[in-house]
């Protein structure tokens, strides 16, 4: 019997010379080289976003699927068309009509979750070396799309009333000077992840102006917008301006994550390359699971599920805000979100965030490092603590390790001089530690 040969390469990767130049921008993200240490109990994670689906009625959703599968199961656990289901699709219209938007079922393109629509959006629009504009700090998931194709992001600066138009002007205008084509404008306007800010009415209006006079497609991703605390839904960019808003809605935040049903609304003849491409990339989104949302949404009284899930963010949101008032050292800021699931933490001048996590992960506590959340390497001074998962009292002994962690560091820095400054300006905004408070 021969022996296999024993391998004589001591590359990592034999297949490093056949891949394709696109797949150079595609790395882990910071967030997900988290999740090892995040997931173990004895750590108090606030880092990951996942929505707590606790309060979920599942005798409810259970019966609800049972009788999907006893009743249409020949159906749901077929293919089926690539623009998605077109019962859930008229469903989908009567969830954003919440936020001012009325739309026909026919621009609904369903999808799996909204990180695909980001991509598809992405595949249709972006060539490399294209400019996406993005507020600085911006969504990982949307950052490693761009990356993945090639798309080069400009940041524009956020303050605490969100995007600011003067940035935004400022960045359109720095791109047409240099002969740069820019593909569209990604922001997030409600509960802003990771700042957790959310965009003035105001500031609306002008970013759509200043759009549509410089032809700049509007990327509006919602994921978060019924998920406000105190106040009626705000009215969505799209409802003002159906001709140049691609909006993308999820029900990952407001239902299920597990079931990875989200939706893109295009003007019509956008829809048309996206289900093209939706169709290329999994020639449909599943449709049991388009079956069981809109079953979900049928049967059961969503609407008061949502305020539950307002309520109980409510609770940890303000757990996390008196925690951080409590027990974080002098020089700390942060921001009091109106809804979603995110507090934006800016660490006092000297302390790197990111270096300072294996020290955090040490005290059993986890966030994600501000620089996941930029393509130019800022954010050096700040995190993202996710207050969405753990129960208000995790969530207070998680800022107790932290704030540990924070005044051992400062302690550090006060014994041997030590600062670590943050990387030069490269985009045009000004201010490097993005104090969103």
């Amino acid at each position: 019997m021969e022996s296999t040969p024993a391998r004589t390469s001591t590359r990592l990767d034999s297949f490093v010379d056949r891949y394709a130049a696109r797949t150079s921008g595609m790395t882990a993200s910071e967030i997900r080289a988290l999740f090892a240490v995040a997931s173990r109990p004895e750590v108090v994670s606030l880092a990951g976003g996942m929505p707590n689906i606790s309060g979920l009625p599942l005798d409810v959703v259970g019966d609800a699927i049972g009788n999907l599968v006893a009743e249409h199961g020949a159906v749901a656990m077929q293919y089926g068309s690539g623009q998605g289901v077109p019962f859930l699709r008229e469903q989908i219209t009567d969830v954003m009509r919440l936020e001012g938007i009325e739309a026909h079922p026919d621009d609904v393109v369903v999808t799996v979750g909204s990180q695909q629509a980001v991509d598809l959006v992405t595949r249709i629009f972006c060539d490399p070396g294209d400019v996406v504009i993005c507020e600085a700090p911006s969504y990982v998931g949307a950052l490693g799309v761009f990356r993945a194709y090639q798309a080069d992001v400009v940041h524009a600066e956020m303050d605490a009333q969100g995007l600011v138009p003067e940035a935004l002007e400022q960045a359109i205008a720095s791109c047409k000077r240099a002969g740069r084509k820019i593909k569209f404008l990604y922001t997030i306007p409600n509960f802003h992840n990771p700042a957790g800010v959310t965009l003035s009415a105001e500031r609306r209006t002008r970013i759509i102006e200043i759009c549509r006079r410089e032809g700049v497609l509007v990327l509006e991703d919602n994921p978060y917008g019924l998920l406000g605390f105190d106040e009626a839904p705000m009215r969505a960019m799209r409802a003002d301006d159906p001709d140049n808003v691609i909006y993308l809605g999820s029900f990952s935040k407001t239902f299920a994550p597990g079931f990875r049903v989200g939706w893109a609304l295009c003007p019509p003849p956008v829809r048309e390359k996206m289900v093209l491409a939706q169709e290329s990339a999994t020639l449909c989104p599943p449709q049991f699971s388009q079956m069981a949302v809109s079953a979900y949404l049928s049967n059961h009284d969503w609407q008061g599920q949502i305020k539950q899930f307002r309520e109980m963010y409510r609770e940890r949101r303000d757990a996390m805000i008196s925690s951080l008032a409590d027990l974080m050292p002098a020089g700390t800021h942060w921001n009091v979100p109106d809804g979603g699931f995110y507090v934006w933490l800016t660490l006092p001048d000297g302390v790197d965030a990111k270096a300072m996590l294996p020290r955090a992960v040490t005290a059993r506590v986890a966030y994600v490092p501000g620089t996941a959340f930029f393509a130019d390497g800022f954010g050096s001074r700040s995190m993202r603590l996710s207050f969405c998962y753990p129960t208000p009292e995790r969530i207070r002994e998680g800022v107790r390790r932290l704030a540990g962690v924070v005044e051992a560091e400062l302690e550090l820095r006060t014994m041997f001089g030590a600062t670590i400054s943050a990387p030069g300006l490269s985009t045009g905004y000004d201010n490097p530690s993005v104090d969103l408070s």
